[in-house]
């Protein structure tokens, strides 16, 4: 028997890059995205009981409805049919992420479900079941299972292998602007099989060994394989120790060279964004800035805990209306 909650943190998705590859002929969107999960997130606990309910509480949970399309509930209901029978109860989820904000808030509230409900199940962690019931539910929910550094593709459903980032001293900025997600990728403007015109047709040799379906756009790119083989070289030593301090410097140059394709679009629905980013690239000791997923929530990495600690504090105080978070991504 289980004593007491179950509970467990649904952590925010930060998309470190993303490319779009192009509009599929079924209309679906084809991405590329290196994603890494912040230690800020929500949080959901399961107290086991005879009915299926969602409580809800935090400082945005007021923009929620414990209604069947709650993607916590839709979870259990989706795990359920899947799984049979299935032990349920009262599911409580305090929300301190942004409503639509391009973090993943919601789809790592339903892969917490997920998570819960298996524990209580008795499912393993590797069961094939759970991935496939995350694709049903939506694009994000598969990565945010285990929420780990790893490069995403596909609609959300191809995974590669998790990745051992060195540390990534971030703050996260949401300006209070809800931005759907359907409304980015409608500005982009890509008619069904389309390609985007920031990712070229790969070079010959590249495209030689892609192995590309009919339904995929056949792009690639150099910057891609330089992420890749920057993010080789931050992976551990043979000590186990993380990656250095030069490590982090690569990869924040070969960052910098893989944008965010979706950002352009959500500028013109979300003039605020622009601000945001502008500000964030004049904190002192900012590498980077840049918009994570749909938006409209952006991030700037800087080299160690105290820059970015001091940054969020100064900008918190200069924008008081802005959510604004210090964070480690990994």
């Amino acid at each position: 028997m289980t004593a007491g909650p179950l509970t467990t943190r649904c952590r925010a998705k930060i998309n470190l890059t993303l490319r779009v590859l192009g509009r599929r002929p079924d209309g679906y969107h084809e991405l590329e995205s290196l994603v890494a999960f912040a230690g800020v997130g929500d949080a959901l606990s399961l107290e086991p009981g005879p009915e299926l309910s969602l409580t809800l509480a935090g400082p945005f949970g007021d923009g929620l409805a414990a209604e069947p399309d709650n993607l916590v509930l839709k979870a259990a209901h989706a795990l359920a049919t899947e799984a049979g029978s299935l032990r349920t109860g009262r599911f409580h989820l305090v929300k301190r992420l942004p409503l639509a904000s391009g973090i993943g808030g919601g789809s790592a509230d339903a892969a917490g479900a997920l998570r819960l409900l298996a524990r209580l199940n008795g499912i393993a962690e590797s069961d094939p079941v759970l991935p496939r019931v995350a694709e049903e539910i939506g694009a994000d929910v598969p990565v945010c299972l285990a929420s780990r550094a790893r490069i995403m593709s596909g609609l959300g459903e191809v995974l590669g292998p998790p990745l051992a980032l060195p540390p990534l001293f971030a703050v996260l900025v949401n300006p209070g602007v809800q931005v759907p997600t359907a409304g980015v990728f409608k500005a982009l403007g890509l008619e069904p099989g389309e390609t985007h015109a920031s990712n070229p047709r790969p070079h010959p040799e590249e495209a030689a060994s892609a192995a590309v379906s009919k339904d995929r756009p056949d792009v690639s790119g150099a910057n891609w394989t330089l992420l890749r083989d920057a993010l080789l070289r931050s992976a551990p030593q043979d000590d186990g120790s993380r990656g250095t301090n030069g490590n982090r410097t690569a990869l924040l140059e070969t960052l910098a060279a893989n944008a965010n394709d979706l950002e352009a679009a959500a500028r013109r629905l979300a003039p605020a964004i622009a601000d945001v980013l502008q500000r964030l690239e004049a904190l002192p000791g900012c590498r980077l800035a840049r918009m994570s997923g749909s938006g409209a929530t952006c991030f700037a990495l800087f080299d160690d805990c105290r820059a970015s600690a001091a940054a969020a504090k100064a900008l918190a105080r200069a924008e008081p209306g802005w959510w604004v978070r210090p964070t480690l991504l990994r």
